[in-house]
Formats: C-alpha cells, sequence, structure tokens
C-alpha cells in the first residue's frame, strides 16, 4: 500500500492537470476569505474575556465605563469672543449626537457664571475667567493659545460605535464654519485607538510588499544557480494569500501583534519553496523529470513535513500564552506554515512538469581555474561547510562547551531584560493621534482612572458606604499619584450636605434625590458599588507598583464582612500585561521544548531524536543575551521570541539530521555522512536562512516600536539558527552516536569510543 507522499508523487506525475485544478480551487476559496479579514484592536486583543479578569473588566466597560472624546481648539487666542461662540455652537451640535452623554468646555463655566448667555466682550470672558477656581481653568483653558471641549460618551458603547460617533464628528467639524486661524482636532482614547488600526491595516500591506521586494532581492542574488529561480517568491505569494483566507474564514483578526507574523511567514515559507526545488533541481540533473518529481516529493515532503510540524509545535505553545492577540499570532503562524508547505509541495513539481523543466547549465568563467569543473562559488561553499562539518564532528566536545558557555550566560542576562506593556510606546513616535493625545496628557493631567468595584449584599448599608468612603480618603492620603476620587459614597455626601448619612432611611431618601444618569456611573443595584481613582500620569512600571499597593491596601483597610473589592480597569490590565509577559514567556519557551521533544521521540522512538533540540537550547540562550546587550524590551511580540526560535531552529537542525540518516542508510560512513549533510542540506538552509533574513528585515522598516525591534531580534535569531544548525548539530550528532549505540558506525568513521 503506498504512503501518501508516493500517492501524492503518483498523482502529480499521472494526473497534473487534476492536482493543479484542485489547487485552484482552494486558491480561489482563500481569495474569497482574504475579504473578510478584519482589524482589532483595544482591550481585546490584550486580555481574555473567558478569564475572571477578563470578565471583571468587560463588565466593567459594560456598566460603568464611558470613553470621551476631546476636541483641541488652538487659535492666537481662544478667548476671542467669536471663537467661543464657534465652539458653544459645535458643543450643542455635537449634545445632539447619538451615544453622546455630555459635552463640557470652557464655555459651559463662563455661561454658568454669565446667567446661562456666553459674554460678549473679551472683557468679560477675562473677569469670569480670572474669578474661577485655577484648577477648572487650568485643564480647560491651559493658556490662551488652547483650550479643551470633553465630550463624553454613554456608558457601554462598543469600539465600532465609538468610530461611528468619531467619523460623525469629524462630519460635523469639516461643514462648520470655524473662525480663521482656528484648528479644531479630535482627539482622547477613541481617536488614538482608531488611527492606530488604520495605521496597522497600512503597515501590513507595507510590511508584505517589502517583504517580497527583500525575498527577490535575496532570491535573486543566492538562488540564481536554478532555473526559475524566483518560483520560491511565487509559492510564498500563494501561501500567504491562503493563510490570508483561512484567517477571514476562521475569524482571526488582524492585531498589533499579529501584523508581525507575515515577513515571519514569508520568511519560512520561502524555506520550504528552496527545500522543495532545491530538492527537484538537485535530482533533476540525474535522472528524468518524472523521477525527479517522485524523489523529491517522496524524499524531502517527509523530511519538511517534520521540520514543519516542529516548527508549528513552537508556534502551537502559543495558544497557551495569557495574551489573546499573542495566541492569534502563534495561530496565524501555524496555519501560515501548514499553507507554505502545502503550496510548495505541490507546486514546484507540478509548475516543473508542466514547464518541462530542465536544469541550468553552468555558465563557463573567462578565468582557466573558474571553468575548472567543482570550482563555481557554490560548489566551493560546498567544501567549506562540509569540512567545517567534518572537523567539528570529529572534536564535538570543545564546540559544545565553548557554546553552552555562551548560552548560560544569554540565560542569566535574559532575567536583566527589561518588560514594557505601554500601549503608547508601540505605536509610531510621530502618529497624529499619540501626539495630541500626549498635548492633553500635558495639560490636563492622565486621562486613565483606576476603578475599584465594590460587591456585598447591600452595598449602600451604612458600614459598606462608610469602608467606601474611608477607603477612597484613605488611598489619597497615602498615595501621591492619586489625584481624587470618586464614589457612590462621594456622590451622597454632595447630596447630603457634605456628611455620610448614618440610617437607611436617610441613605435611600438622599440617593432617591440623585439624578439616575449620574448615580448609574457609581452604582449597580444595590450589591456592586465603583470607586474611580484618577491618577497623575505615570509610566506603567509605576502604575504597575501603585496597583499592587492598592491591592495591599484593600486587605489593609479590612472590608466589612461579604464584602468584595478588586481593581480593574485599562491601567490594571496593562499593568497586569508585564506580569503575564513575565511568566508566558518562560511558560511559552519550555512549552515548545517539550512540545517538540515529545514530537521527535514519537516520531524518531529513539535516544538520539533529542539531536535537534540541544542546538536550539543554545539559541535560546543567545537570545536573551543578544537582547540584553542590544536594549532591548520585552513586548506582547516579544515574548513569543523563545518559542518562534525554537519552531524556525528545529527545521534547520532537523532536515541536518534527516539528511545525515539518509547518507548513513545508503551505508556511509558516520563522519562521511555528516559532511555530506551539511555540504547537500547546508548550503540549501543557508541560502533560505539569509532570505529568511532578508524577509525579517522588512520588520525593521516598521513605524510600530513594537515590530521593528521584533525584526530585529528576529533576524539575528535566523543568524544563530544557522550557526546553530551547521556548527552546533554536527557536534551534537558526533555525540550521541558516539553514546547511543551507534558505536560500530561512530568507531568506523574514526571517532574515538
Amino acid at each position: 500500500m503506498k504512503n501518501p507522499y508516493e500517492w501524492l508523487a503518483a498523482a502529480i506525475n499521472n494526473h497534473t492537470w487534476t492536482v493543479a485544478g484542485v489547487a485552484a480551487a482552494i486558491f480561489i476559496l482563500a481569495c474569497f476569505g482574504l475579504s473578510m479579514v478584519t482589524m482589532e484592536t483595544g482591550d481585546d486583543t490584550y486580555v481574555d474575556k473567558t478569564t475572571p479578569r477578563g470578565a471583571l473588566l468587560d463588565h466593567y466597560k459594560e456598566t460603568y465605563g464611558s470613553d470621551a472624546i476631546m476636541l483641541i481648539y488652538e487659535a492666537d487666542s481662544v478667548r476671542n469672543p467669536d471663537t467661543l461662540r464657534y465652539i458653544d455652537s459645535l458643543q450643542e451640535d455635537l449634545r445632539n449626537e447619538r451615544y453622546v452623554d455630555e459635552v463640557s468646555g470652557v464655555v459651559d463655566l463662563l455661561k454658568l457664571a454669565s446667567g446661562g448667555t456666553l459674554p460678549s466682550s473679551k472683557a468679560e470672558i477675562d473677569g469670569i475667567i480670572a474669578q474661577a477656581p485655577p484648577e477648572m481653568v487650568e485643564s480647560m483653558l491651559p493658556s490662551d493659545l488652547m483650550t479643551i471641549s470633553v465630550i463624553n460618551l454613554e456608558v457601554g458603547v462598543t469600539m465600532d460605535l465609538q468610530k461611528q460617533v468619531l467619523e460623525n464628528i469629524r462630519s460635523i467639524i469639516a461643514v462648520s464654519e470655524p473662525p480663521p486661524g482656528l484648528t479644531v482636532t479630535v482627539s482622547g482614547n477613541p481617536a488614538f485607538t482608531q488611527e492606530m488600526g488604520e495605521e496597522m491595516g497600512t503597515e501590513t500591506g507595507t510590511l508584505i510588499l517589502a517583504a517580497m521586494v527583500l525575498m527577490v532581492l535575496a532570491v535573486t542574488l543566492l538562488f540564481s544557480h536554478v532555473r526559475y529561480s524566483l518560483l520560491p517568491v511565487g509559492v510564498v505569494a500563494v501561501g500567504l494569500i491562503m493563510t490570508f483566507g483561512f484567517m477571514g474564514l476562521l475569524g482571526i483578526p488582524i492585531s498589533m501583534v499579529v501584523v508581525g507574523a507575515f515577513p515571519v511567514l514569508i520568511g519560512i515559507g520561502i524555506d520550504y519553496a528552496i527545500q522543495f526545488h532545491a530538492r527537484f533541481d538537485e535530482e533533476i540533473r540525474r535522472s528524468t523529470i518524472p523521477q525527479a518529481a517522485w524523489v523529491t516529493v517522496t524524499q524531502m515532503g517527509p523530511s519538511v513535513l517534520v521540520a514543519m510540524s516542529a516548527t508549528a509545535l513552537g508556534f502551537i505553545a502559543m495558544f497557551f500564552g495569557p495574551v489573546p492577540m499573542v495566541g492569534d499570532f502563534g495561530m496565524v503562524c501555524t496555519i501560515g506554515v501548514v499553507s507554505c508547505y502545502i503550496a510548495a509541495l505541490i507546486l514546484i513539481p507540478v509548475f516543473a512538469i508542466v514547464t518541462r523543466y530542465r536544469p541550468k547549465e553552468e555558465e563557463s568563467a573567462p578565468s582557466e581555474a573558474a571553468s575548472k569543473p567543482g570550482n563555481t562559488f557554490i560548489e566551493r561553499y560546498d567544501r567549506l561547510l562540509g569540512r567545517l562539518a567534518y572537523t567539528v564532528a570529529k572534536y564535538p566536545i570543545p564546540v559544545i562547551l565553548l557554546f553552552a558557555v555562551v548560552a548560560a550566560g544569554g540565560f542569566h542576562l535574559d532575567q536583566s531584560v527589561p518588560i514594557s506593556a505601554d500601549e503608547k510606546t508601540f505605536v509610531p513616535d510621530d502618529m497624529p493621534a499619540l501626539l495630541s493625545l500626549e498635548k492633553i496628557t500635558r495639560t490636563m493631567g492622565s486621562t486613565s482612572t483606576i476603578p475599584v468595584v465594590v460587591t456585598a449584599d447591600d452595598v449602600l448599608s451604612p458600614e459598606t458606604l462608610a469602608w467606601i468612603d474611608q477607603f477612597g480618603v484613605y488611598e489619597q492620603e497615602h498615595n501621591d499619584k492619586i489625584t481624587g476620587v470618586t464614589s457612590v459614597a462621594t456622590l451622597i455626601r454632595e447630596y447630603n450636605g457634605g456628611t455620610l448619612p448614618s440610617t437607611e432611611r436617610e441613605v435611600d431618601s438622599v440617593v432617591a434625590r440623585i439624578p439616575e444618569e449620574t448615580l448609574s456611573r457609581y452604582l449597580n443595584g444595590n450589591m456592586e458599588a465603583v470607586l474611580e481613582f484618577s491618577t497623575v500620569d505615570m509610566e506603567m512600571s509605576v502604575a504597575r507598583d501603585l496597583v499592587q499597593r492598592m491591592q495591599d491596601d484593600v486587605a489593609w483597610n479590612n472590608p466589612p464582612a461579604g464584602v468584595t473589592v478588586k481593581i480593574t480597569g485599562s491601567m490594571e490590565m496593562f499593568a497586569a500585561l508585564m506580569d503575564d509577559i513575565s511568566e508566558s514567556k518562560t511558560f511559552m519557551t519550555v512549552l515548545g521544548f517539550a512540545f517538540i521533544l515529545g514530537f521527535l521521540i514519537l516520531i524518531y522512538r529513539r535516544p538520539s531524536a533529542v539531536s535537534p533540540v540541544v542546538p536550539i537550547f543554545f539559541i535560546v540562550g543567545w537570545n536573551g543575551a543578544i537582547m540584553y546587550l542590544l536594549g532591548l524590551e520585552y513586548t506582547p511580540l516579544t515574548a513569543v521570541l523563545g518559542s518562534m526560535t525554537i519552531g524556525v531552529a528545529s527545521e534547520y537542525t532537523i532536515l541536518i539530521m534527516e539528511r545525515c540518516e539518509e547518507e548513513l542508510a545508503r551505508g556511509m560512513e558516520f563522519l562521511d555522512a555528516v559532511q555530506t549533510a551539511v555540504q547537500k542540506i547546508g548550503t540549501a538552509i543557508t541560502v533560505s536562512g539569509l532570505t529568511t533574513v532578508f524577509g525579517f528585515s522588512a520588520l525593521t522598516l516598521s513605524t510600530f516600536n513594537i515590530i521593528s525591534n521584533f525584526g530585529i531580534v528576529t533576524v539575528i535569531t535566523v543568524g544563530f539558527s544557522l550557526v546553530g544548525a551547521i556548527v552546533v548539530m554536527p557536534a551534537v550528532l558526533a555525540l550521541m552516536y558516539r553514546y547511543t549505540g551507534r558505536s560500530r558506525a561512530v568507531a568506523a568513521a574514526g571517532v574515538p569510543e
């Protein structure tokens, strides 16, 4: 009974056009799915809604959360009566917009002080502002050149609806007639999130185009010794379209981290295509096209499948990380490597049969030396790799010790690599929405709050209200990063002459006087309430310390029996993300090693199956050293570096081991087998590795800092993977063959027992 690869090889040889038709049908289906791909930003990319933290944050957003859109007005003098009349008119129009809860600005302060009408002279305006509370003026009118309006949205407005409101606001501004010299900028977190999504869409196309251009350049330079040298680029393009298509069909969105997956896929996919193309070109030089197709599919197919499966397992380890977009990254990479493998396995032999592939004849060189057989650059490089592998395999222990020491130092330095979880540091530094948001932060302070959700059988009981009030006061007095607090307790104080009621009847009486729309921002029935702590603007590491301190303060202040207190909100989410990154990067790496080790033992069923993992272990250590030395940070994207390295490097090391086994099966002595394996596979993986480097280099062109830094380390990682496969792997194989029952083969090869 034929195995699947023999069946596929026979189908390609005997029913070429039928196979091509089936491949075309799958490609058309992928093109349909391509139109269904969506972009995703916001909290859902950072936290899983099914976890307690995610569920609480989602509940808070839907029940209490209200995002604000800011309008920044800038002119030579925003106190000009014409400018203020325009602002007042615009605010009135915006109040009528759907999903807008409240619009406030300096004009409301002026109207309140002058009996409900806007002052008509600059002298009146200046007089009112001079008498207003300084902190209120500072936030609304930081200078004569700028003022800010705040548009509070209704509670629970989704991201999609926020985008709709933003578009409506921009349309209203576009048709309005601002006075000469006045500019109006839409800002705030919703505008930042929307622009980040748009930038990601542009970035995805740019990175893919750059990666493909670099691929063409690399293949032209490094793979020109075969006919149709650009065929692998076409194969990768098909694999990439299939990946996009399956993403759309499976509902996997593009996020900030997933954007970085596409150049990675191009880099890995080009390797599969080059491996199949190189093997076919090798076989066609000594056999017919059908025979070359048969050997390529039946010999390279299973070998690359094992390597691809190991790569996929490295990516599958990312599914178990706590950050949703990291899981999506792993999912996209897994789909991508499978798509690129299938495309290379089928399209290259089909293309060769259809075009009646002929090997490219070596061009004669002008010099006598170059014209001699076996003296081309590729052949000289082959021999160099072979001699290197032979020497390393003969003296493996010094090589292993040297690289192991470097890896150990890298693992130690890895503990000192900083972690970043501040979304604003991930995006381009000159992104307009970020610049305007920073302007607002400098003017009004931090626009983020730290919500604390309190649940009890009755949060309006005098005892629980007293604790809520006391906890709010305690935090303001003991944390200099906290600037204020609002809660149901502060509302009741405000409506009760500055004191808290002492009986339930008094509480009910005061609560009845508070407008429902105001009360609902801090109270959900009688069993849940929220405190909103405003803070100064601070780095995420400081925010993490503040959140941890507040959690300790909750326990210290001893809530009444039956009262549960939990901290939530975006700031808590990003603070927790730092811990998630720290824990998950190690967990995903260990899980990736476990997956691949188990897979190799299952496939090969012998102790030497662990051989491909040893160089990868070293490479992961080298990565830690290079991140520390380059001053890079761990982010949600670079956190996947360990498991991604395992996936990428395992392919190279497995292919070396597979070819060595193939040569040993033909009766070759061990050192000769290692030399031949590295000569035959080493050149191919060098070419594919360097083209992979070119593909990953596209990431360094990204304007998103999170992606460009990832590009730097992945380029270096691929270089490390080549060193691990070509230099370390022969040494590991030598030790394994010495100590795992291959004594006769090793002794015959001249390696001492």
